[in-house]
């Protein structure tokens, strides 16, 4: 048996920014990771090349039950910080749409950041060890070989992307310790449709353009995509956080176009033009002939041209459901934030656990800020352990 300071089950974003920030303190530190390689969900990441944090990272852009969780851990460890660890490594960056930021090359940069500065750290970093058993004190039994230490830190991440080895194990040992669990659930994934919706979006497959998205009071302006379930792209990823099971989403495809204005006005200028040719100037054309009229202005009602203009602008529709964790960027839910400790996300009752990143209940929007939450709870647990 092995004896530690702390050990660190799971070596993605958050368990090695965790054990880097024990580790400069002169914690003795193990990461146990059961695949054979660390940063999986990192390498794959921003099409490859990792949206590793975002310019500003506000409290308003995480979701939780306890909204103010995220605040203390974002303010030890912020997107400047972040910046400049990878400007040390020398990792050349830009900056897309929105704030998000990453690298110029691969993703792979990031990984071997981290691992570097585990190795500056002294972190023992054991790769290909499956845990079977963990025990109150600590002690992690694995595969190949069993370690304690009187602090274990759970960052094996959430349910999402299952084919790149997520499990719901943090999950499951938290529930053991007896730690409430906020009910998970897939988010920042595409939305499927049943029905007369999907007879529409089906023939659309592939087609993308501005949107804007809505739920309740959420509401995002980015892109989206038809797809032969539903719709996809950035704005539907943001606003599926928010949706719950049999609520309306509302799909704006002109936003910041009157439509219905705009069909009117042509009726009077342009009457002998067809409803399809005008929405054309507005839309993608197979978009257009689909919502659109193949008929002459003049020879349609107002409250035609209305029912129409409303059918774009504001689209209101029900969701059969998602794509599900297997194409979710994170999972929402976990770890009920009121058992732990805001500074260090120690558990309040069990003294020595700390849970960190996408197990807990905080879920970022899109655009880095789940990466940042990975760094931020990281490394404020690792100041405590």
């Amino acid at each position: 048996m092995q004896t530690f300071d702390a050990l660190v089950i799971g070596a993605g974003a958050a368990g090695l920014m965790c054990a880097i920030s024990a580790g400069r303190r002169g914690r003795r530190v193990a990461v146990i990771e059961h695949l054979d390689h660390p940063g999986a969900k990192i390498l794959i990441s921003g099409g490859g090349r990792c949206n590793f944090t975002n310019r500003e990272a506000p409290p308003d852009r995480f979701l939780s039950a306890n909204a103010a969780f995220c605040r203390s851990a974002l303010s030890q460890f912020t997107p400047q910080d972040v910046i400049d660890l990878v400007n040390a490594h020398g990792i050349a960056w830009h900056e897309k749409t929105l704030g998000q930021l990453f690298c110029d090359g691969s993703a792979r940069q990031i990984v071997a950041m981290l691992m570097a500065e585990c190795r500056d750290a002294g972190v023992e970093v054991l790769l290909g060890h499956r845990v079977t058993d963990v025990a109150a004190g600590f002690t992690v039994t694995t595969d190949r070989g069993t370690f304690t230490a009187p602090s274990l830190v759970l960052a094996t991440g959430g349910l999402s992307i299952p084919k790149m080895g997520a499990t719901g194990f943090a999950i499951d040992v938290a529930r053991r310790f007896g730690l409430p669990i906020v009910p998970t659930r897939p988010a920042l994934v595409p939305l499927t449709f049943q029905g007369e919706a999907l007879d529409i979006m089906r023939p659309l497959s592939g087609l993308s353009l501005e949107v804007s998205a809505s739920t309740g009071r959420a509401a995002f302006r980015e892109g989206m995509v038809f797809t032969h379930r539903g719709v996809s792209g950035p704005a539907v990823l943001q606003v599926s956080s928010y949706w719950t099971p049999g609520q309306e989403i509302a799909l704006d495809l002109a936003p910041g176009i009157d439509v219905t204005a705009g069909l009117l006005a042509a009726k009077h200028s342009r009457p002998k033009a067809q409803a399809t040719t005008v929405l054309g100037g507005v839309l993608p054309g197979r978009l257009a002939e689909v919502l659109g009229a193949a008929t002459r202005l003049a020879d349609m009602p107002d409250r035609d041209l209305a029912r129409i203009g409303a059918a774009i602008n504001a689209w209101r529709l029900v969701p059969s459901g998602t794509e599900g964790y297997a194409k979710a960027e994170v999972m929402a839910g976990g770890v009920d934030t009121r058992a732990l400790s805001q500074r260090s996300l120690e558990a309040r009752a069990v003294p020595g656990l700390f849970v960190v990143g996408e197990a807990v209940d905080v879920t970022g929007w899109l655009g880095g800020y789940n990466f940042q939450w990975a760094w931020s709870s990281g490394w404020a647990a690792g100041q405590a352990v």
